[in-house]
């Protein structure tokens, strides 16, 4: 195993520097005050990304930083060798130190098709194997050319799967509505065992003219396993044949003898590799419902785009790296300021669950407290990533960002252009009004002076405006960042999310914890299956837990038996 050490980092002189920074400047920095006193602090704290699918601009000029503080947390970064840590990511050395594999969720849209030797393999041939395969697959579906047991082509795909199997798929698809939207095929989801989940997407599907695809690596997660075969035998019901069931699902697996026992055929069985973790998949096998849905030519080009992404981040210096400076931005929220929650406000219909997306990309990836070392932290890790779209959550929660007691940094992410023009673009241009309205707004506030000659212009008198005025001040100073992409194409929308996938990294590097395995979903898991047992069990109480997990068991035990 390659190993990678540092010294603890609350250790590192640069950790120790960014300490006096923020002692310094930490209560006294002024956003407005900077945007007064420099009117090209936009020009210094901002940078575009030229993609071939248009300009990204990102601008974090609306932050608690000054150049001092950027030069800070630049040279943490330098101390922290995240630059060495991300060439040893790129490279296929085993930096997922727990479960002793690579990381290499970006030799799946390795673009220029550089050779990655793992194990003397170049993995480059075996990633093309299965796009190809893919593609194949795609052309032969949305084509019509494959046909259910009636001779019909296929009209819905249902994707079924949890996790990382189941958020970047749905997320992409959302995303990329218009490029679905006017293909043959229409895509469901199906993650949560809860039966009401299968049984509703169920009620919308045609099994003559339905694939599913079940989506799990080992083909052993119990939910996964649970809906697939559930939805197995509501199709062996209609088909009348199990024999059937071969044309109508296919698996992304490589537990061959587990797929066809299930009665997939090995042909439809398209693989991926243990370097690939399940919230980082999307790009792999793990994205077939995306191509289907999107068409393959499509799925490339989402491919491209983040691959674009890759190359700056591998090429660009740390001064000018977009998902390093978020990176940074973020670790002087977290580590110095105290803030405990990140929000992403994507002003994109079809963004709404990006979000929910990064929920898992971040907190399942950066939610450790034990370093390579095998240290406890004594700083705090990944936040709590939450959000939802514009304009909705300013009618939900933007009062507690704008006035509550929390410092909640915030990304604004907004395409240019629109894909839907309503009434000649009027509708675009509110949402962008009301989009670039809170980010001013979080970072100028209102003055009590500003709001009392405000009610001066109404009809409130003296003792009124008094009584009144303190609760209408906004006392600003909030961060955000704003990411504005020209639209949301295949090629940005791979970009956005490489953006997201390396900063996380880095910030996970910064922290020597490990990003790249999730060991905290796992005691759950375990005790649901000794408790399933004793659910099922209704000759003895339950009595080897705790009183309240006891009685809780013991008491639906006793509903279920009075029903």
């Amino acid at each position: 195993m390659s190993e990678f050490k540092r010294a603890h980092l609350s250790n590192e002189p640069a950790f120790a520097n960014l300490r006096s920074l923020f002692a310094k400047y930490g209560s006294s920095i002024n956003m407005r005050q900077m945007f007064n006193e420099d009117p090209k602090r936009f020009e210094s704290f901002s940078h575009r990304l030229q993609t071939p699918d248009g300009e990204i601009l990102f601008d974090f000029s609306k932050n608690l930083i000054n150049q001092d503080i950027m030069n800070g947390l630049i040279q943490l970064a330098r101390e922290r060798k995240v630059e060495e840590h991300r060439d040893k990511m790129f490279k296929g050395d085993k930096i997922n130190f727990t479960e002793i594999r690579s990381v290499l969720h970006t030799a799946l849209r390795n673009r220029a098709n550089r050779p990655i030797i793992l194990n003397g393999v170049n993995i480059t041939n075996d990633v093309n194997e299965v796009l190809a395969k893919m593609k194949a697959f795609c052309e032969q579906v949305r084509s019509g050319k494959w046909l259910g047991y009636t001779g019909k082509a296929v009209s819905d795909v249902v994707n079924i799967g949890i996790g990382g199997s189941d958020l970047g798929p749905l997320m992409v698809t959302e995303a990329l509505k218009p490029y679905g939207n006017s293909g043959p095929l229409k895509v469901h989801f199906v993650s949560n065992v809860d039966g009401t989940h299968l049984a509703e997407v169920l009620r919308k599907v045609d099994p003559e003219t339905t694939l599913f695809i079940i989506a799990s690596k080992t083909f052993t997660t119990q939910e996964t396993l649970m809906n697939a075969l559930s939805a197995k035998q509501w199709f062996v019901e209609h088909a009348q044949n199990p024999d059937h069931v071969a044309k109508h699902f296919v698996a992304l697996s490589t537990n061959e003898e587990k797929v066809t026992e299930f009665g997939i055929d090995k042909k439809n069985m398209f693989g991926f590799w243990d370097w690939v973790g399940g919230r980082y998949s999307l790009w792999s096998a793990i994205g077939l419902s995306i191509a289907l849905y999107i068409g393959f030519e499509n799925f490339e080009k989402l491919l491209d785009g983040a691959f674009f992404v890759d190359e700056h981040f591998r090429n660009a210096p740390l001064e000018k790296n977009v998902p390093v400076l978020m990176a940074l931005i973020g670790i002087w929220y977290s580590n110095f300021h105290g803030s405990e929650t990140h929000a992403i406000l994507p002003y994109d219909q079809y963004l709404h669950r990006f979000a929910a997306y990064f929920q898992q990309g971040d907190m399942e990836s950066n939610g450790k407290f034990v370093t390579s070392n095998n240290q406890q932290v004594d700083y705090s890790t990944g936040p709590i990533v939450w959000g939802e779209p514009g304009t909705n959550g300013q009618h939900a929660f933007y009062q507690l960002i704008h006035q509550g007691t929390r410092l909640i940094p915030c990304d604004f992410i907004a395409p240019v252009h629109t894909h839907n023009p309503v009434r000649g673009g009027l509708h675009h241009q509110v949402l962008l009004a009301n989009f670039l309205a809170q980010t001013e707004a979080l970072m100028k506030g209102k003055t009590l002076d500003e709001v009392v000659q405000e009610m001066k212009k109404t009809s409130l008198t003296a003792e009124q405006i008094e009584r009144i005025s303190p609760h209408r001040v906004f006392k600003g100073n909030r961060p955000s960042n704003t990411i504005l992409l020209p639209k949301v194409t295949p090629f940005t929308l791979g970009a956005l999310i490489a953006l997201y996938e390396h900063k996380i990294f880095v910030q996970g590097s910064i922290w020597d914890i490990n990003s790249f395995d999730q060991w905290g979903v796992e005691l759950g898991k375990q005790l649901a299956k000794t408790i399933e047992a004793e659910l099922r069990d209704y000759s003895s109480q339950a009595t080897s837990h705790d009183s309240s997990t006891n009685n809780l068991i013991n008491y639906i035990k006793e509903k279920h038996k009075s029903n």
